[in-house]
């Protein structure tokens, strides 16, 4: 377990943050957590475990709020600010390799946000469970920022999620990004749990890590333009 500084506002703060990886790494992402549970979350540590045994490192880091142990997310840019340091530490611990930003839920917002602003340029985002709007409230989509994201976008989406109905608004969100598309987990909610099916969070997480990798590796393979 190791720190990450965070330039804020009011001054430098600290977030935890825990980093694995295998002996030969073909690339690195740093993994952001919902705005709900904190980066030791089991759906997380099992994500990042797959990632490992798939060959990527892993970065999995804390925002502000959760470190000083507020349950509520503080500003967009505090989020965005600890994704911009975020990236940077993993370019120190990582620097030869192509780096991915991945975060769930309200973490991947936050990172599609910073990307938006241009404060992080990772080889690709993925978003876990995006959460669209509100649910029930499609109204108030969060979309506006999505097509000036530059970088490759990966949205893998339960097809159960009340953050996302219509499925068809998502659809449409990621139509209008540069260069994004959709992995639809069937009968999927926001955490990827299915009904009927119920399996500890650390195993939902770990057996979306080959879908994540096998993405992954088609964005380093992209011919250069």
């Amino acid at each position: 377990m190791s720190g990450i500084r965070v330039a804020l506002p009011a001054g430098e703060v600290e977030v935890s943050a825990a980093f694995e990886s295998p002996d030969e790494p073909w690339a690195a992402v740093a993994i952001a957590h919902g705005a709900g549970a904190g980066m030791d979350h089991p759906f997380l540590a099992g994500l990042a475990a797959g990632l490992v045994e798939a060959g990527i490192a892993a970065l999995r880091f804390t925002f502000p709020y959760r470190e000083a142990g507020r349950r509520m997310p503080g500003p967009a840019p505090h989020a965005i600010a600890t994704w911009g340091a975020a990236l940077a530490d993993l370019a120190e611990r990582a620097p030869e390799l192509p780096r991915f930003a991945a975060g769930k839920s309200y973490g991947g917002r936050m990172a599609s946000t910073a990307a938006a602003a241009s404060t992080i340029s990772p080889a690709g985002l993925v978003y876990l469970g995006y959460p669209l709007h509100p649910p029930g409230e499609p109204a108030k989509a969060r979309t506006a920022h999505l097509p000036h994201v530059v970088p490759p976008q990966l949205f893998v989406a339960g097809t159960g999620d009340p953050f996302i109905h219509p499925l068809t608004q998502l659809e449409e969100a990621v139509a209008s990004c540069q260069d994004a598309e959709i992995a639809w987990i069937t009968g999927g909610g926001h955490s990827f749990e299915i009904k009927g099916a119920k399996r500890p969070a650390d195993e939902v997480g770990a057996g979306l890590a080959p879908l994540l990798a096998e993405w992954m590796r088609g964005v380093i393979q992209r011919p250069v333009a």
